[in-house]
């Protein structure tokens, strides 16, 4: 006969055994799940360095960078103007000094700081003293740099002979007018009645561009486009630029600027040449200095004129087809 409590001991036998083997499947699923999430992990990895390896860039930690410049660029536009100048005077600010501190490396002493106030000093004069008025604040800077630089030649620390002052001078004069006088224009842009819209317009049209020939070049660049200045760039990410740029401009020009669907091929023509200039015009600065980026204060980007080459030139080029078209 069975002993009294016997049929319950094994009743609790048979439980434990099922709680056993219910937490052993659920180790196995568990040890599956982490495999899974480990392969899945290095999967994005290696795609991630692939991507790098091919465009030179963190391309993930660089979108999300750029989507939120682009917000608070367009934000600052659409919200209120005055933002918008504040915004791009910063941005002009710490291109200036970047470019200072890169021309400084490769031997010119360009006076960094008076860049920075002489440049920043264009951003409301166009916003509040128009064409004119900035033309003359860019002069001033472009003067006031050189007499500082000047000035310092007296002092025994930058003491320096005629030729490589002169170059010095030259040096922080290019500054001032590849910086602070080409993006002093999409503050001037926007400042005109409606012309928010216009420096809204080339800013999408500018980013496209950059986005068309990132992906293109990417999935099918193979020729090179100009390799001893930018090797990177290819043949097949120009076409894609050019289609995304024709693509972009026809909708802005419909649906933003209420022109017709014909300028907007003209403005996406304009933008993609001017843009690519930019492009390559710094790439060539970057060759001739012999350095990969302008600055690393942008992750995954470089520096700021890395992000700032292709929209410096297009701001001058939409205001000339705003004054033209508008």
């Amino acid at each position: 006969m069975t002993e009294p409590g016997e049929g319950e001991t094994a009743k609790k036998s048979r439980g434990r055994a099922k709680r056993d083997e219910i937490e052993a499947r659920a180790h196995v699923l568990e040890e599956e799940f982490k495999a899974q999430v480990a392969a899945t992990r290095a999967q994005i990895d290696a795609t991630t360095v692939k991507i790098e390896a091919r465009t030179g860039r963190n391309l993930p930690l660089a979108i999300l960078i750029g989507v939120g410049l682009g917000v608070l660029l367009i934000g600052s536009l659409i919200f209120i103007k005055a933002l918008f100048m504040i915004f791009t005077g910063a941005l002009i600010a710490f291109t200036t000094f970047e470019l200072a501190s890169a021309l400084r490396f490769a031997g010119r002493d360009v006076p960094r700081w008076p860049s920075v106030v002489a440049g920043l000093a264009s951003v409301p004069a166009a916003f509040y003293l128009g064409d004119q008025g900035r033309w003359l604040v860019i002069l001033g800077g472009i003067v006031f740099v050189a007499v500082w630089r000047l000035a310092e030649s007296l002092g025994s620390n930058h003491k320096a002979n005629a030729q490589e002052l002169w170059k010095d001078v030259a040096a922080g004069t290019f500054i001032q007018v590849y910086v602070p006088f080409l993006g002093s224009f999409a503050v001037l842009l926007a400042a005109q009645k409606g012309g928010e819209w216009w420096a809204l317009a080339f800013l999408l049209v500018v980013i496209s561009v950059d986005i068309g020939a990132y992906a293109s070049g990417l999935l099918f660049g193979k020729h090179a486009m100009a390799p001893r200045i930018s090797p990177k760039k290819t043949w097949e990410g120009f076409a894609g630029s050019v289609l995304t740029a024709l693509v972009a401009g026809v909708i802005v020009s419909l649906f933003m600027l209420q022109e017709q669907w014909w300028f907007g091929l003209i403005f996406g023509a304009v933008m993609v040449f001017t843009g690519t200039i930019g492009d390559l015009t710094e790439s060539l600065i970057k060759r001739d200095l012999g350095i990969k980026d302008i600055s690393t204060w942008l992750p995954g980007h470089g520096g700021f004129l890395d992000r700032l080459d292709s929209i410096l030139p297009s701001a001058a080029a939409a205001y000339v087809l705003f004054v033209i078209f508008s």
